[in-house]
């Protein structure tokens, strides 16, 4: 029983102030999600597909980095990695805080903001890439699925929580005041896991060349990635999904999204591990592409708000059930940047799922959005079949 109890202080002791860091991030990319949309589309005057432009280029930068961050948390160290994310976000900040200041000109608004988005994409990769890394350097590889799932959770609660706290700080005290809150936060995500050990860093180990990590995990990671456009419609587009339909804002939905998707992972997580992790994949994608096609065939405000809760329930397990298997395709040495490849599959589905809804939003409605979303999941589905007979 006291070793138990001892083993679960270890866990917990080790990986709580990585997860405070990775929610304080998060955090901040949920303020931007929950108010970037609005801010672009009534106060820049521009149209739906930059808005999808806007919110999928930090997801871009995310993905054009996922390699490099990898490779500098292999060799330079996860502590490190995570360091240099939180610094990015407090750029970040500091570019989005100086964006209104220019607000007489909708150019150089939108530019700076432009900016702002890639500085955050970096800073994700490097943080979440350190993060995962350090906390599971630190508790063994045994718990990765442990360590993935409350990370996890950090992740979409920050953003279902940034969300509508980023809606309320700007309508209630000005778009500045929120923004200037993401600086405090990358001070958080510096502070918090400040006195963690640091990794011991083998230098002799021969690297894989990225590619062939990317082969070795690719499907995994496809399916990661087309079950992420259902993430990707609802967190780039349902707050305008509710304009249209009059239903008020959307604070409320990302709530649930996020909700759902926090409880799932904290009453479920075992599943993976008694159930098979390609099981639990199959049957949270269903759940995902049913929330989809409710989110499409809505006529109603309660009747979105459940599209969004069964989309957050079946996302919830996606990410830890594929991701142990990526851990265990690869070497110690090896494992940021196989993780980093991992989730690169997901900032490629928001980089690009990002802008393709925007444009069937403005040729179509943003019915047409969550159309989309549960036909990438159908896809994915297919894809998690094929690997699993492959492998059979």
């Amino acid at each position: 029983m006291n070793a138990t109890i001892r083993r679960n202080t270890d866990f917990y002791s080790a990986t709580i102030p990585i997860i405070i860091s990775v929610f304080s991030v998060y955090l901040s990319i949920g303020i931007t999600l929950g108010i970037l949309p609005e801010y672009i589309r009534f106060s820049l005057k521009y149209g739906s597909m930059l808005v999808g432009m806007v919110i999928g280029l930090q997801a871009l930068a995310t993905l054009l980095t996922r390699a490099y961050a990898g490779k500098v948390t292999d060799i330079k160290g996860a502590k490190l990695s995570s360091r240099v994310g939180a610094l990015l976000v407090m750029l970040a900040g500091v570019l989005y805080l100086t964006a209104p200041l220019f607000s007489p000109n909708a150019i150089v608004v939108l530019a700076i903001i432009l900016i702002s988005r890639t500085v955050h994409g970096v800073s994700e990769s490097f943080v979440v890439t350190g993060a995962l890394t350090w906390a599971i350097g630190l508790v063994g590889a045994e718990k990765s699925g442990r360590v993935m799932t409350w990370n996890g959770i950090a992740m979409y609660a920050g953003i279902a929580i940034g969300a509508p706290l980023g809606i309320w700080l700007s309508k209630s005290f000005g778009i500045e005041v929120a923004f200037g809150f993401i600086i405090i936060l990358s001070i958080v995500s510096w502070l918090a896991p400040n006195k963690l050990p640091e990794l011991n860093i083998e230098t002799v180990h021969k690297r894989m060349p990225f590619y062939k990590v990317v082969s070795k995990i690719a499907g995994p990671g496809m399916a990661l990635g087309l079950s992420s456009i259902g993430f990707v419609c609802i967190s780039s587009f349902v707050a305008l999904f509710f304009v249209q339909n009059h239903w008020g804002d959307a604070s409320l939905a990302f709530m649930l999204f996020g909700g759902f998707y926090v409880l799932v992972r904290i009453f479920f997580s075992t599943f993976p591990d008694k159930y098979g992790a390609y099981n639990v994949a199959f049957v949270s994608l269903l759940i995902e592409v049913v929330g989809q096609l409710t989110l499409m065939a809505s006529t109603s405000k309660m009747m979105a708000m459940i599209g969004c809760s069964l989309t957050g329930a079946g996302f919830s397990l996606i990410f830890p059930s594929l991701g142990v298997l990526v851990v265990k395709k690869v070497t110690p040495q090896m494992r940021g940047t196989a993780l980093g490849a991992y989730a690169a599959f997901f900032d490629l589905s928001l980089g690009m799922a990002a802008p393709m809804a925007g444009l069937l939003a403005s040729w179509y409605n943003y019915d047409s959005v969550y159309l989309f979303g549960g036909i990438s999941c159908t896809v994915a589905i297919m894809v998690l079949v094929l690997g699993k007979n492959k492998e059979a």
